[in-house]
Parts: structure tokens; sequence; C-alpha cells
């Protein structure tokens, strides 16, 4: 009874709980959070020092007794307490301004296609335990494909690929269903680890995440570009344990990623191959959708197209994508519930 009072004063919530960042959509308001999922801990008093953006400025550069951790592994909870004390953290910030002194929020959460029951308890009582009045599960890349404005209800083939930062979610989607998906524990953040890897073995200069993932950003592409660039970066000389400046260019970064990238390919052709036929035609007539963070590297879209021979395209806004499928679902609840992933509760 209470909840359902507190839950009137409550903003409804969407989110993308995601390795790399946790985007939040608030009901009516849209996507409001967009920050890492970064908690920084005091481990003498065993408090949160940080949340989002300023724990990720912390990474790296903290005393041994702060720690900065990322709570989310390869898409799934490594840490249930720093997840429910993140999670309480963003729900807090979203009703700030509110009336509410004890939010209680409905909320829809994307999950990734292979967890098991406990990975997916672990979310449900994460997501319980930091305030909320009920859970709802959503599977990432059918948010992804309602985010993106596919027609998933129809019965017709949409692939979505779907590129985080642990996880690429790869599905065939018919009739509001996953015909066929592959689930791969690669992603962004495995093609950061392989351009610090490259340095190292290539330049013996020890780099870290942050520096990496400039790199990526600026250098990183699937496809040879038309103009050569460059970038300087920093790191520890592995041999005198200095620092030391190395230069780096776009193909040395595409060869460094080219292991990751031939992975993805190899996992995108083979869901195709065994697809049913008739919906391999809809995919072909109507292309391969690509959300996601790692969807951005550049070249990809075009590098997946000339393997597979379908067109690929990249959707609006594909960092939002999964969090604003989540805000669809959340603002039609009842439309979309045989979507929905069952609750280990039920």
């Amino acid at each position: 009874m209470f909840d359902g009072i507190l839950g009137k004063f409550s903003h409804d919530l969407g989110i993308d709980l995601g390795t790399a960042n946790t985007l939040v959509y608030v009901r009516e308001k849209g996507i409001v959070i967009n920050e890492p999922s970064v908690v920084a801990v005091n481990t003498r008093n065993n408090q949160i020092v940080a949340v989002g953006d300023d724990a990720k400025k912390m990474i790296g550069k903290t005393p041994p007794h702060i720690i900065a951790t990322r709570p989310l592994v390869d898409g799934i909870i490594s840490d249930f307490e720093a997840t429910e004390r993140m999670l309480r953290y963003f729900i807090d910030k979203v009703h700030q301004d509110g009336f509410s002194l004890v939010p209680r929020p409905l909320v829809v959460i994307g999950i990734p296609l292979d967890v098991t029951e406990v990975e997916k308890k672990a979310v449900e009582d994460a997501a319980l335990s930091a305030g909320a009045r009920r859970v709802y599960l959503v599977e990432e890349p059918m948010a992804a494909a309602i985010g993106a404005r596919l027609p998933i209800h129809e019965a017709a083939g949409n692939m979505v690929v779907d590129i985080g930062g642990g996880t690429t979610e790869i599905a065939v989607i018919s009739l509001a269903g996953v015909v066929n998906w592959r689930s791969l524990r690669i992603a962004g953040d495995e093609l950061t680890s392989d351009i610090i890897q490259y340095v190292r073995d290539n330049f013996n200069v020890l780099i870290g995440d942050k520096t990496a993932e400039t790199v990526k950003v600026s250098l990183g592409s699937a496809h040879p570009s038309v103009e050569p660039r460059f970038m300087k970066i920093r790191g520890r000389d592995l041999l005198t344990g200095l620092p030391k400046e190395v230069s780096l260019n776009d193909a040395q970064v595409r060869d460094a990623l080219s292991r990751t990238v031939h992975l993805l390919l190899e996992n995108i052709t083979a869901t195709v191959e065994l697809t049913p036929p008739e919906l391999v035609s809809d995919i072909y007539e109507r292309g391969i959708a690509l959300s996601g963070g790692g969807a951005l590297l550049k070249g990809l879209p075009e590098l997946i197209m000339a393997e597979t021979g379908i067109r690929t395209f990249m959707v609006d806004d594909p960092l939002t994508c999964v969090a604003r499928g989540t805000g669809i679902i959340l603002e039609n609840i009842k439309e979309y519930q045989p979507l929905l992933v069952p609750l280990t509760t039920e």
C-alpha cells in the first residue's frame, strides 16, 4: 500500500544498465542521465565517494583506501553492493528536485540475452534494494530494436547488432520474438584492451584505459580511411620505468583492433547462416541495424556490408538506443508486457 502511495510521487524509469555507461530514461521527460558505470568507495568507512562521471575521473589515480571500480563486467553484475548503491544514487538524482522523500519508481531494465537465472535475479534484487517498487526486464537487442523503431511485431525478419561496452548482442527478431541470436563477451572494452596490448607489444610502453579509449575514439577504424591520421600518446616505458611519448597512426590502431573486429564479423555471418531462409530474405531487404557505442567505430557498417553482402546501417544515436527502447516500453507497459522477460519471482 505504501509503495503505491509513494509510487504516485515517483518518476518511473527505464534503465540501460551497461558495462561502460548507465543511461536513465524518465517517463515523459526522456533520457536525463548518461554517466559511466563506475563507483568509487572509501574502504576505511565503506562510504561512497563518487559515482558516474566523478568516479571515472578517479580511475588509476586513487590512494590505496579508495577503490574506483566498475560493478558490472561483461554486462552482468560482479559487485552486487556497488551496483545497488549506483542504482540508488541515480534514482535519488532523478528525484532530487521532486516531492518524494522515499522514491519508489517502477523500473524497466535491459539485460543481455544469455544471462542465467542467478544473474537475472541479481539485477532484480539490486533494483529492488535500490528503491524500485517493481522491476521489469527486457532483452537488450529487443530494447534496441524498439528504440530504433524497427517493425518488430511484423512477420518479417529484423536483424540487430548491439555492440556495448562488455557484450555484443546479435539477434534476428520476428513477430516480437528473438528467432536466432548470439551473445558475445567481446565489445568496446575488448577493443580498448587490444590497443593497450598492441602499444605494449610494439613500443614497450604501458598506457591506461583512459588513454586507450581516447585512441580508439580518435584513430579507431574498421576500414581504411582516405586521409592518414596520427596521434601522440604518453605512458610508462616498461624498460626504464620512466614516462615516454610515442606516435600512433590509424593503420596501426586498425591492426590492433583487427582480431576482435574479425571475430564480430564471423559471429554476424554465422548468425545469418543459421537464420531461416525466409527471414534472411527480409534481412537482405531491410538491412542490419547497428546500435550501441561500439557501432560508432569508423567504417564498421561498410566492413560488415562488404563481408555479408547485406546493407548495414547505424541507427539514430546508437549510444542511447537501448535506453530509448526501455523508455518506449515504460510509456506503453501493457502493450509491451508480452515482450518482457519473466521474473525469477514469478
